[in-house]
């Protein structure tokens, strides 16, 4: 049994030129796992806040410390904020999560959207196609290895992950036949408090691929507070591992698919460059 842990990064709202609050980048990333490795990757992860955040990881209940997150908006931000040694704090802990990922052989597939300026951004819509493609690229990488998957996201509000699991719904249930046939039930939508999966998901999502993101698509196109200096070093530490962890594959017709796939409606430049 596989697992896709989904959790997104940024602000489903359009991109206002009136209003600096908006992010201008929504992206959305899918963790693939066995489900065989989620025990050593919930032990794992206990034991690196144990050791990177022992003042804020500290009850006496070792299960406990699942509870306390490391999230992903927090390390980008200490990353641009904070002096050398903070830095070298925060790569300390990404590279072990990478290092995790590598050893546990987490796959991951995802969509950035990077949204125009002053242009319309239907959120809602977005976030329910972007889990289309991530159970369409899910179902494809299931196919490939022979197995069954479940999907486990980051929960919304009730209306909206009713929505999202809604229309996937029609396309397991449709009369030509199950498009999804190896994912087993509907997106579940859970609290990533107790799920390590969801936690690194995050971590990723909004500590690497976001900074990433906005460092390669938003820089140098727009005046916006969320362009930070230091995320042009968290792309050249860390994009070559994410590369390396997306999970492609061809169709018939020599078409590439899955892994990281980017809109961009800004400076509609190719997804390639996320990697360049």
């Amino acid at each position: 049994m596989k697992i896709c842990y989904v959790d997104e990064a940024g602000c489903t709202g359009a991109f206002l030129s009136n209003n600096p609050d908006i992010q201008p980048v929504f992206a959305i990333t899918g963790l693939i796992i066995d489900s065989e490795k989620i025990r050593r990757m919930t032990d794992h992860l206990i034991e690196m806040k144990e050791k990177f955040y022992p003042k804020k990881v500290n009850d006496s209940y070792k299960l406990s410390r699942i509870l306390f997150e490391i999230k992903g908006s927090d390390l980008r931000k200490e990353f641009t904020t904070e002096g050398r040694q903070r830095r070298r704090h925060i790569v300390g802990y990404l590279d072990q999560i990478f290092l995790e990922c590598r050893e546990i052989e987490a796959k991951i597939i995802g969509r950035i959207w990077v949204k125009g300026v002053d242009q319309e951004f239907n959120g809602r819509s977005v976030y329910t196609s972007s889990i289309q493609r991530i159970c369409e690229y899910f179902q494809h990488y299931l196919g490939e290895v022979d197995d069954l998957g479940i999907i486990v996201a980051d929960s919304r509000l009730k209306k909206l992950n009713s929505e999202v699991s809604h229309s996937i719904f029609t396309e397991k249930f449709r009369s030509a036949g199950d498009k999804y046939d190896r994912i087993i039930e509907l997106p579940m939508f859970a609290h990533s408090d107790n799920h390590a999966g969801l936690q690194i998901c995050d971590t990723i999502v909004s500590g690497i691929v976001y900074p990433i993101a906005i460092e390669t698509y938003v820089n140098g196109m727009t005046a916006s507070p969320h362009i930070k200096t230091g995320y042009c070093d968290l792309k050249s530490r860390y994009m070559t591992q994410l590369k390396s962890m997306q999970y492609r594959f061809q169709l018939s017709d020599g078409t590439t698919k899955g892994g990281i796939v980017v809109s961009d409606s800004l400076g509609h430049r190719p997804g390639g460059d996320f990697f360049r």
